[in-house]
């Protein structure tokens, strides 16, 4: 089993007023040549958008696009036709694929949003763009993953599908609690990304928003710390 330990604090950050926002990979004006991906995880970005505030329409292309709202609204649209909210607890996704214009926008005048965008490369170029987006079921995640991504024809009900061997878990474990984590293929690797609380992944510490790369593996154990931990598991091919 390897791992490549990622704290929060070493994590590209720039705050524009209205967007404050970490970067876990290379992205925009943070480059480190040893953080531009891990394996089809393109981007990972924790953005916290000012009330009212957000980004304007602008282009994608032959990307797998996940956002998941952490706390507050987020409104959504695009060139397919969508116009939705995008609140907490749920996970929206977006096949760029032949090319795609959006935008996104704090609903709300009086408080901040905060929400994750990742970015995934896909496993075929050019598709007919799509959008999704369901309300995840909070009680399955209770010292257990609850599966929330997958591919197009894992069949799993209460996830979405992305054009990529994907699989995106979700766990919230009560303190002390030890869960294992058993990979879908050889060759995958998986991101744990910390959303709340503290962790221990083979003898490593993890806190608030540390991210932990894990390969060469079938398998490992997470127990939560003193706090409990919610946490988010990206497992991707790697090559």
């Amino acid at each position: 089993m390897k791992t490549i330990h990622h704290p929060a604090d070493s994590r590209g950050h720039a705050n524009h007023g209205w967007l404050n926002t970490h970067h876990t990979f290379s992205f925009a004006s943070y480059y480190d040549p040893e953080r531009t991906h891990f394996g089809v995880l393109r981007v990972l970005n924790d953005d916290e958008v000012a009330a009212g505030r957000g980004f304007g329409s602008h282009p994608h292309d032959n990307m797998e696009i996940i956002s998941i709202p952490l706390e507050g609204d987020l409104e959504h649209e695009d060139s397919m036709g969508n116009t939705t909210v995008i609140k907490e607890g749920d996970i929206q996704v977006m096949s760029a694929g032949t090319g795609v214009v959006h935008s996104e926008k704090n609903k709300h005048t009086n408080r901040d949003v905060k929400f994750l965008q990742i970015w995934v490369f896909p496993d075929r170029r050019n598709v007919e763009p799509r959008y999704d987006q369901i309300h995840m079921d909070e009680t399955k995640e209770r010292n257990a993953w609850h599966r929330v991504l997958t591919p197009k024809d894992a069949g799993v009900e209460g996830a979405v599908w992305i054009h990529q061997d994907a699989y995106f878990s979700i766990g919230r474990l009560a303190a002390g609690t030890t869960v294992d984590y058993t990979l879908n293929k050889p060759g995958h690797g998986v991101y744990l990304f910390v959303l709340e609380g503290s962790a221990e992944v083979d003898g490593q510490q993890l806190g608030r928003r540390d991210g932990l790369g894990v390969t060469a593996t079938e398998a490992f154990a997470v127990k939560a710390g003193v706090e409990g931990v919610r946490i988010l598991a990206m497992e991707v091919p790697m090559n």
